[in-house]
């Protein structure tokens, strides 16, 4: 039966999660260490178990320096940051946290698609410059209305399906982009992004990360998006072209966007900052207490279920 004696923890973590993991095995945090190169050269083949994040993730590199490496539990949904191909081929079970941050970051986004339409942030920030005293009456304006606009979602996995799921309680069309047909669903796919993009009022934007989705949302997408068009990202900062984004926001070519992800976290551009017709979130679309904690759970039961022999809950 496989068994976990000393496990590498990857970077930062829920304190709750942390202290549960050092209850349950022998954990040394990679962080800790002065010189992880070095740390890892010296200690890595000691290892049996590494626990990470979606965030930080794990390099090829740092794995091929855990030769004893068995399993791997990650905090979150993402594996673009993890060693999927080069940890299959040397049979080390992988887990992740899916489905239980699924409502969470479906929430999330129609949150974002309610503050940039509405103009809620902006709003705010009115009321509390004292514009609105001083300024009276329908002073600030008007924003675009929600219910009945068109829905195109990018990416109809478990969390874009929540998503479009949330749709009909505002009375929304909804079509989908991914590469195949995704079957049973009540929506439409649309095979084209650019024509999904020219369809929709809202384009929320949900697929995987990684090369293969890298500047998805480019130029041509935002064109066809208009200038009546709203781009909500729940995914990963890298499916757009952030560049793009900015000029197309600037120029006014898209009517607003919603962002809970950009390309280099923590760091937003300057020129997103600047604008009322953009809603930035700092990477919160799954934190909440309850889920973040079903997280957690989750990377402990993957290892549980590892060591028990009966297998990860959930497994990449």
């Amino acid at each position: 039966m496989p068994t976990i004696h000393h496990l590498l923890q990857i970077g930062k973590l829920l304190p709750s999660l942390e202290q549960a993991l050092r209850d349950r095995y022998a954990v040394q945090r990679l962080i800790d260490a002065p010189d992880a190169h070095a740390f890892l050269a010296e200690r890595g083949a000691t290892f049996d178990a590494v626990v990470t994040s979606a965030a930080v993730g794990l390099s090829a590199d740092q794995l091929e320096a855990l030769p004893a490496v068995q399993v791997i539990s990650s905090f979150g949904v993402g594996l673009d940051k993890l060693p999927v191909q080069a940890a299959r081929e040397r049979g080390i079970a992988l887990g992740y946290t899916p489905d239980v941050l699924n409502d969470c970051v479906a929430d999330t986004a129609f949150a974002l698609l309610l503050a940039v339409a509405r103009r809620v942030a902006e709003a705010d920030r009115f009321v509390r410059a004292g514009h609105w005293a001083r300024l009276g009456g329908n002073s600030f304006g008007l924003g675009r209305k929600v219910s009945g606009a068109r829905l195109g979602v990018v990416g109809l996995g478990r969390i874009g399906q929540t998503i479009a799921r949330r749709a009909s309680g505002f009375d929304m069309p909804v079509r989908y982009h991914t590469r195949r047909p995704v079957a049973g669903v009540p929506w439409a796919h649309e095979p084209s992004l650019a024509a999904l993009a020219a369809w929709c009022d809202f384009l929320v934007v949900i697929t995987a990360g990684g090369p293969a989705t890298h500047h998805l949302i480019g130029a041509d997408v935002l064109q066809a998006l208009g200038p009546q068009g709203f781009l909500v990202n729940v995914a990963r900062g890298s499916v757009v072209d952030e560049q793009a984004l900015v000029d197309a926001l600037v120029l006014q070519r898209i009517a607003g966007a919603g962002l809970d992800v950009f390309a280099n976290e923590p760091h937003v551009p300057e020129a997103l900052q600047g604008l009322d017709n953009v809603v930035l979130l700092p990477h919160i679309a799954s934190a909440t207490h309850e889920t973040r904690q079903a997280m957690a759970q989750r990377v402990l039961d993957n290892l549980a279920g590892f060591a028990a022999g009966t297998g990860l809950v959930s497994a990449a």
